[in-house]
This record gives structure tokens, sequence and C-alpha cells, in this order.
């Protein structure tokens, strides 16, 4: 027994050499590796265990802003139960969906999961209508566009090293920050980040992976909250041909489970079609470098025309019965309000922003500073904020 405890198996210790070694044997020739990264904005030493884009994961899921997505709306506000996606959920989710497809395909799964851990950092409080009021309030000051956001986040706002501002991350996940772009989200040009080419295959994994999450996701959510009824999404031939065919596997499945399945089903239905067209697209395009990813004029990664005219009524059905549901529309009217008394009162006195903000205003445009902190805030935070400064009776 004594002689059995003193043996130890000999593994070979698994360095940043023997990551970019590996990256040239798995990895396919198109794929973004880290030895071919233009680098990191301030010049760091290459960790001795982890790759380039490893380390940019583990700074993002460290970061202050990406705890905070945890109270950050994704539909519905934090407080309306507990069982909602919210903005830190559906990250996890795309950055799942993300990887899975950026691994079939051969690609550099730690630069798909890094850029899809930090594609909403920059988001709101309250989702989409909070930065719609933020747009509105720095229209002649410079904008607000929760992409520009994220960069802003990880190039300046997150202080946590001493020889540089930021997380100092690497340009290609900067890139794929700047330039995530879905149906919600248009990317606006931002130097050094020119627009007119597509970005690393990579990036262009996360941005499908995004629309696939919320189209799914947000589905079941509002299936969950009662805004949707089952029985109206069988008038989409997607969503019926899906549930009859596990409703025939499982004909005794409850109505909880059926819908999760259906929801499960969905994805795995856009991703393997996804799978099969992107493979389709590289053979015609006759990709062989991540250079050549970069030559073309439109994205190699997407769905079959079939898939996407298939995807169509689903999309169209949220929108009209989810995100314009009156009871949602209530909630982004008072979030826009909410947003706009905080920043006029910051505006009037911004001796009520807190000490470190505050000091900011030496060396910053006082609008921009106030955008930040409020682009910053939670859900809930936002909502304590405004009790506490307009309730007479809560305390400050």
């Amino acid at each position: 027994m004594r002689a059995s405890l003193k043996f130890k198996p000999q593994f070979p210790t698994f360095t940043n050499r023997a990551i970019r070694e590996r990256e040239k044997v798995v990895l396919a020739p198109y794929a973004q590796r880290s030895t071919a990264s233009r680098g990191r904005e301030h010049r760091e030493p290459e960790h001795q265990y982890r790759s380039a884009y490893q380390r940019d994961k583990d700074r993002i899921i460290y970061s202050t802003a990406f705890r905070r997505l945890e109270y950050k709306t994704q539909v519905f506000v934090n407080h309306e139960g507990d069982h909602y996606r919210t903005r830190l959920t559906h990250t996890l989710e795309v950055e799942r969906i993300a990887a899975t497809i950026a691994r079939a395909l051969s690609l550099n799964e730690d630069l798909a999961e890094a850029i899809a851990l930090a594609h909403d950092l920059g988001h709101t409080p309250f989702g989409h209508s909070g930065e719609d009021a933020l747009a509105e309030i720095m229209e002649e000051r410079g904008g607000f566009d929760h992409n520009h956001q994220g960069l802003r986040v990880v190039d300046l706002l997150e202080a946590r090293y001493p020889g540089f501002p930021g997380l100092n991350l690497s340009w290609e996940v900067r890139e794929g920050i700047i330039r995530h772009a879905t149906a919600f989200d248009a990317p606006l040009p931002y130097a050094p980040f020119q627009t007119k080419t597509p970005p690393t295959l990579e990036a262009q994994v996360v941005d499908i992976a995004d629309e696939i999450a919320y189209d799914n996701h947000d589905l079941e959510d509002g299936i969950m909250s009662g805004l949707i009824e089952e029985s109206a999404l069988c008038a989409i031939p997607l969503w019926k041909e899906t549930r009859r065919q596990i409703k025939k596997e499982f004909p005794r499945i409850s109505p909880e489970i059926l819908n999760y399945q259906i929801v499960k089903a969905l994805i795995n239905k856009q991703v393997t079609d996804l799978l099969s067209q992107t493979e389709k697209n590289l053979r015609l395009l006759g990709i062989r470098s991540a250079e050549d990813v970069r030559a073309q004029k439109c994205k190699i990664v997407c769905f079959s025309p079939r898939m996407r005219e298939a995807r169509k009524p689903l999309r169209e059905f949220l929108l009209k019965n989810l995100y314009h549901h009156y009871r949602v529309i209530r909630m982004s009217t008072k979030a826009t309000r909410i947003l706009n008394d905080l920043f006029k009162v910051y505006v009037g006195r911004p001796e009520q922003l807190p000490p470190t903000t505050h000091a900011r205003l030496k060396k910053e445009e006082t609008y921009r500073v106030i955008c930040d902190y409020i682009a910053g805030m939670t859900d809930r935070y936002a909502l304590d904020e405004y009790k506490r400064l307009f309730d007479p009776y809560e305390r400050v």
C-alpha cells in the first residue's frame, strides 16, 4: 500500500509554448491563432501557462462589469422573478453556444469564449430601453452605443492594474466587442477597428450565437411569464413542426418539459444548420487563412437561406408579442423616466456623485462621466438610487 502512494503519473506541464504548438495542430488554417494576435495596447509579458485569449477570458470574468450583469435586464427586470434570464445568464448561454460552434469548426474556442463573455459588458440597466434613454441624452455629446460602451469598460473604466487603465485585452477580443452585430446591434465606425471587411470567424460565431440565444431563450422566458401563450406559437411553422416531432417521440410529456424540449431542439436545429452552411461557405469561397476571412465582402458564418426564412416568423412573433407587450412597454417607459431623472439630478448637482466618480470631473466632460456612471448601474441599484434621491422618507 505504501509503495503505491509513491507513484506519481508523469504528465507534461501545459505551458504557453505547448498551447501555441497545440493550436498549430488542432485549429483550422482559417482560425485566429493566439500567436498571430495583434497584441495588447500596453505591452505585457506572456503568461507561462495561458494563451493571450485565455488570459482575456479570466480578466473579463474577474471584472466588476461582468459581475454586475447578474442584475441587469435581459427582458424582465430583476425584481420580476428569480427564474428569468438576466444579462449574465444570457451571456453565459451565448458563450456556451459560441464554444460549441467554434469547436465544431476547429476555430479558436478561447477567443470565441472571450468575445462572448465580453459582448454585453456595455449594456445599461433596464436593457435596450436604458440604452435608448442614454443615447437620446448623449445625442449631441458624443452619443451612446453599448458596443462602444463595452470597449470603454475594458479599455478605460475597469481599474485593476497599476501600469494602465482597463483590462488591456488583446486586439481581437476588443474588435469582437466593438464590431458585435446582430439584428438589434449595428456596429458604428470606431478607429482603429474598420468595418468594411468581416472580423475574425470567432467574432462572427459570437454574433450569431447571440441571436440564437436571445431568440430562443427570450421565447422560453416569455412563455414562463405568461406573456406568450404556447398555443399561439403553433401558427409558426418552425415551432409547430418541432413540437410535433417531440410529441411524437414523447406523447405523454408534460407541458413544462415539452416547452423546454422544443426550445432545446430549436437551438440544435439552428446550430446544425449554421455549421452546415458555414462549412459550405468556407469551401466555396476557398478560405485557407485568417487573412482570407478578412478579404471577403460579407460574413462567412451564417444560416442557410432556408433557415433564415424559417426563423423570420419566430422573430416577428417575439417582437410583436413579447418585446412590444404592454407590460414590457410599461417597464421600459418607467426605466426611461428613471434614467432621465437620475441624469438631470447629477448634472444639476454633480456633488451627489460618489467620490471616485466625482473626481473624474476634473479631467473629463461632465455628461460622459455621468453617462458612464449610469450605464454601469444594475437595475436594482438604479431603482434604489432613484428612491434615495426622490423619496423624502428614504435614507440617503
